[in-house]
């Protein structure tokens, strides 16, 4: 039997290097497989948002018409104003101020109604039942032209677009170029579309109602859920026994943490509608619904945030005097507080943007106006953004953009807000 040839120092040279050689081909290659990631996320976070942003921008954009109306006498009952036809009044001063008259039937002043929003009209009559003495004078005023005439003027109705495939015909194209260029209509920052709730008019609807009605909601649903959820994890993580009781109830809320959205709401139907007769489409009912979905987040946060505490601080406290309730509320809670809050925002923040439970509640009804209370219907950004996209109305749709791009402005802040939150209050052990 032969003896193992034993290996000479250059060949060990050799063999070391070609090891070594492959082990960096390998971290070289691992590095750009990390690379190639991080374009590919970025590269579908920039689509996302250049799609909403390229959409909903526009939005943003108003066009205003300013029409001097002159208040006949004869077409208006001082006794009761409301059944004069002030949009017809309107039209008939668009058409002579674009030179145009109306024939028997009324086509022209039609045509124009439908680049004219119709709150023009309702201005009108406000101002006739504040101030009758208005009757018989000439009055100017000012409201937002039609989602599709505001369209045009944004680019998206086109003139090479066939006349039989678009919304509006060659001459209210022409009527609506001459406006323009004569100043009766102007562009601005849509204020309105901040400042006005829901419509079945595209152009006068707005977020207001929805931004309300995600305020409260919220306030709701952090209410019950961040004290909650932070008692319960205080009391499983520092004072509860650990025995098979305590292990079941860690994985039932584990497990609760990866139920759908849309179980909770189916809870909320049965426990909160059906059996308590909270009202439905209420922001109260849409934060019970809501805090129930972000408990199992908090809880799991507020546990690993305490588990971050290192055991000494917990051994100096009880090494002094200190019984087991101070030490926690005393020492323990306030040094873990930047997790706690951290995992508190987060979840509010992603309970922010939930839409399938509030649909099973009932808040896809449609609210023209801000809710009233906690208990008055409501609707929601999420569900805003639902129903604006289901319209057939294509004036909607770019609105529907710009209610994911204030939706995605509220996130962000919250999610900055607990990353400024974490900073400000985080120690290193």
């Amino acid at each position: 039997m032969t003896d193992a040839a034993i290996p000479t120092a250059a060949n060990l040279r050799q063999t070391v290097e070609a090891r070594l050689k492959k082990r960096h081909a390998q971290e070289m290659r691992f590095r750009l497989y990390g690379r190639m990631a991080i374009i590919v996320a970025l590269s579908f976070l920039a689509l996302l948002l250049g799609r909403i942003v390229t959409q909903g921008y526009s939005t943003f954009i108003d066009y205003q018409i300013a029409v001097p109306v002159y208040l006949d006498p004869s077409r208006i009952d001082k006794a009761d104003p409301t059944g004069a036809n002030y949009d017809m009044m309107v039209a008939q001063s668009i058409l002579a101020k674009l030179g145009e008259k109306d024939d028997d039937l009324g086509e022209a002043s039609g045509k124009v109604m439908e680049i004219m929003s119709n709150d023009l009209g309702f201005q009108l009559l406000r101002m006739v039942r504040e101030d009758p003495s208005l009757i018989g004078k000439t009055i100017t005023v000012t409201g937002p032209i039609k989602s599709n005439a505001a369209l045009y003027f944004k680019g998206q109705i086109k003139r090479s677009t066939p006349e039989d495939s678009r919304r509006l015909d060659d001459q209210q194209l022409d009527w609506m170029d001459k406006l323009k260029a004569s100043g009766a209509v102007t562009s601005g920052f849509n204020v309105g579309f901040l400042t006005k709730s829901d419509s079945t008019e595209p152009e006068q609807a707005g977020v207001l109602g929805a931004i309300v009605g995600s305020a409260m909601m919220l306030l709701v649903t952090a209410f019950l859920a961040v004290p909650i959820g932070v008692l319960a994890a205080t009391y499983l993580e520092e004072f509860a026994p650990k025995n098979r009781w305590t292990d079941i109830i860690e994985v039932n809320i584990n497990n609760l943490a990866a139920v759908p959205s849309i179980v909770y709401g189916l809870l909320g139907l049965a426990v909160f509608i059906n059996w308590l007769a909270v009202p439905r489409s209420s922001p109260l009912v849409g934060g019970l619904v809501l805090a129930l979905m972000a408990l199992p987040t908090i809880i799991i946060a507020t546990r690993s945030a305490l588990k971050a505490v290192p055991p000494s601080i917990r051994e100096a406290a009880l090494g002094v005097g200190a019984s087991r309730t101070q030490t926690v509320f005393h020492h323990v809670l306030p040094l873990a507080m930047p997790g706690v809050m951290t995992g508190a925002i987060l979840s509010l923040a992603h309970a922010l943007g939930e839409t399938a439970p509030l649909l099973m509640i009932g808040m896809v009804s449609f609210v023209p106006g801000v809710p009233e209370g906690f208990t008055g219907a409501a609707t929601v950004l999420p569900v805003q953004v639902f129903i604006w996209e289901n319209a057939s109305e294509r004036g909607f749709h770019e609105r529907t953009a710009a209610a994911i791009i204030v939706l995605l402005v509220f996130m962000i802040i919250m999610n900055l807000a607990a990353i400024l939150v974490r900073r400000r209050f985080e120690r290193r052990w």
